[in-house]
């Protein structure tokens, strides 16, 4: 079930991360190594919070993608493997209960929120680049 769902949210990491990586900017990491910074510290100060957000986003739509897919889970689990999609599936084809409903509007709140902090901190990276529409 794990190799499953790592090989349907692969594609998804490998483009935004390779497209984070396309824009890096080389002589960076020259200058690190110019000013004295060994390889492990170039990575975590320069290297890292440059290409981190091509990483959370890879990560966040190969999370979605994999918590979407209900078809892979009940084509490839057991009985005893119950995941949320799994169970939510279940609870609308049986009886809807107020669980199922209760964590589809945690869901719905969490999606919120994350994308709301994704904008406040997109504006604020603008902000402190200068970037001005």
């Amino acid at each position: 079930m794990i190799l499953a769902h790592a090989a349907l949210g692969t594609p998804f990491v490998v483009i935004t991360v390779t497209a984070t990586l396309i824009g890096f900017d080389k002589n960076l990491i020259r200058a690190s190594n110019s000013l004295g910074a060994d390889s492990t510290t170039t990575f975590f100060k320069v290297i890292m919070p440059l290409i981190l957000p091509g990483v959370i986003s890879g990560a966040l739509f190969a999370f979605v993608t994999s918590f979407d897919e209900v078809v892979v889970v009940l084509f490839m689990a057991g009985f005893e493997q119950r995941t949320i999609p799994r169970q939510m599936w279940a609870g609308i084809r049986e009886q809807i209960s107020p669980t199922i409903l209760a964590v589809a509007t945690l869901l719905i709140c969490l999606s919120t929120i994350l994308l709301a902090t994704i904008e406040l901190l997109r504006r604020r990276n603008e902000r402190l680049r200068g970037v001005t529409y």
